[in-house]
């Protein structure tokens, strides 16, 4: 090899690590361990958020909540029971002797 060639392969090679040989130099070695950090508590968060939805249920929640006195009156207005089935389990419900209990009418 002629000494050009070596001295052209030579400028060629420096030059072509410009900028990447000390690229973090002036900002220290601590900031492998802050990203480090940052992404093992990026991880945490996202874990956190998921236990809490599946624990509260927000995606399987329908509309149809309530207490069972409301669930009650919303089938009754849905026809789904008589009125007198109605009564005779909202006084199940609230305790009260049923109609059947007390010799009514059935």
């Amino acid at each position: 090899m002629s000494l050009s060639a070596a001295a052209a392969a030579t400028v060629g090679l420096s030059l072509s690590d410009v900028g990447w040989g000390h690229h973090m130099d002036g900002w220290g070695s601590g900031w492998w361990i802050l990203m480090a950090f940052l992404m093992v508590a990026f991880w945490g968060l996202v874990i956190f958020g998921v236990v809490l939805l599946v624990r509260s249920g927000a995606w399987n929640r329908r509309g149809g909540g309530g207490s069972a006195i409301e669930l009650l009156e919303r089938r009754l207005a849905n026809g789904e029971i008589s009125p007198e089935e109605y009564r005779e389990r909202r006084a199940l419900l609230a305790g009260e002797p049923t109609d059947r209990e007390r010799g009514g009418p059935e």
